[in-house]
């Protein structure tokens, strides 16, 4: 009975995000894009739901060291998890959720919740202890007060999904790091047997290598062996990597285009103020900069790992674990990582 109800909580809270936004019919489109004053809404409203024993769980001032402390393995974590909050407040998270994510965005979160519920199943026929894998240990934390004149940022964070926003004035939300992970990338039994949460994000990719001849292909492998997972880890500061692999500036005006599908299916994970911002400043930067590096085999089943690196932005992406069926993915906004820049300047007018 508790696994039913867990999940039932789980899949609650991105179910609300759904509801939250009112789509344009037949284009799959918001028709107001949210803002920091929806978030602020939002954050404070969840806030004020909670009891003062939760509330203290899940506020902490916008300096403590924790905001920049994610995770993407099941353990610990700071913030108030589903397990503690009752319908009607992890429903009030819906919004919240809404306010950074766009529609394709919530689905992958909400599959990444649904997604505990296979792995504890598929782990429990093999004999592993599964109970780590549970819907409801997703955590929300808020960092500051919630409020346009000083800057704040929240976290929803758990196995395999980690979200990070920050706010600060009038701009819009700015969002980063965002990890989305998969476990069993297909499932391969059971009910849910051929389902791929991270489909396009596998296959796009493989179709870009897949369309480069041979010259440019040697070009963008860096490594006959896949990386063994994310590069970069759980880094609160991106650290320097080399920029390796093959330039989009040489690649052909269709590989271009595939390229730049790549990274607007990452990007479109993001509400449209903020995806619209974060392919702005790349285009700014120069879009014929950014580097495409595959790493490991071509082929469906063989472990392997990409990444898009430019001025503005990383993407890394990696299937090796569990004989290539777990997916890693992560999109680091170069500038505005945990409010970056823009919270730097903002709080130096303070």
């Amino acid at each position: 009975m508790r696994f039913i109800r867990i999940a039932a909580i789980g899949i609650s809270v991105v179910a609300g995000a759904l509801g939250a936004i009112a789509l344009t019919p037949g284009t799959g489109t918001a028709k107001s894009a949210p803002t920091g004053s929806e978030s602020e809404a939002a954050a404070n409203a969840f806030l004020e739901s909670l009891t003062p024993q939760l509330r203290k769980e899940a506020s902490f001032p916008i300096g403590a060291p924790e905001r920049t402390e994610w995770y993407f393995v099941p353990r610990e974590r700071v913030g108030v998890s589903l397990l503690k909050l009752s319908d009607s407040q992890s429903e009030l998270l819906g919004p919240l959720l809404a306010s950074a994510l766009s529609p394709e965005g919530l689905l992958e979160a909400r599959g990444v919740l649904k997604h505990e519920n296979i792995l504890r199943r598929v782990e429990t026929e093999v004999g592993v202890d599964a109970t780590r894998r549970d819907p409801g240990l997703y955590y929300t934390s808020v960092f500051g007060r919630p409020h346009s004149a000083a800057p704040w940022s929240w976290r929803f964070e758990g196995h395999h999904l980690s979200l990070n926003v920050t706010l600060a004035g009038a701009r819009a939300p700015m969002v980063g790091p965002v990890f989305i992970g998969a476990n069993p990338a297909r499932v391969l039994t059971g009910p849910q047997a051929g389902y791929r949460l991270l489909a396009a994000e596998e296959d796009l990719g493989r179709e870009l290598v897949a369309s480069l001849p041979e010259e440019r292909r040697r070009v963008a492998l860096i490594r006959d062996t896949a990386f063994v997972d994310i590069v970069t880890g759980n880094d609160p500061k991106v650290r320097p990597l080399e920029l390796e692999g093959l330039a989009a500036a040489d690649m052909s005006a269709a590989e271009q285009q595939q390229l730049r599908r790549l990274i607007e299916l990452y990007v479109g994970r993001l509400t449209s103020p903020s995806a619209k911002d974060a392919l702005m400043r790349l285009d700014r930067a120069g879009f014929g900069k950014v580097r495409f590096a595959w790493a490991g085999g071509l082929e469906s089943g063989q472990k392997h790992y990409y990444r898009v690196h430019g001025p503005t932005l990383l993407i890394e992406y990696d299937n090796t674990q569990n004989d290539a069926n777990h997916i890693h993915t992560v999109y680091r906004d170069l500038d505005h990582d945990f409010g970056g820049d823009a919270l730097r300047k903002h709080l130096s007018k303070k």
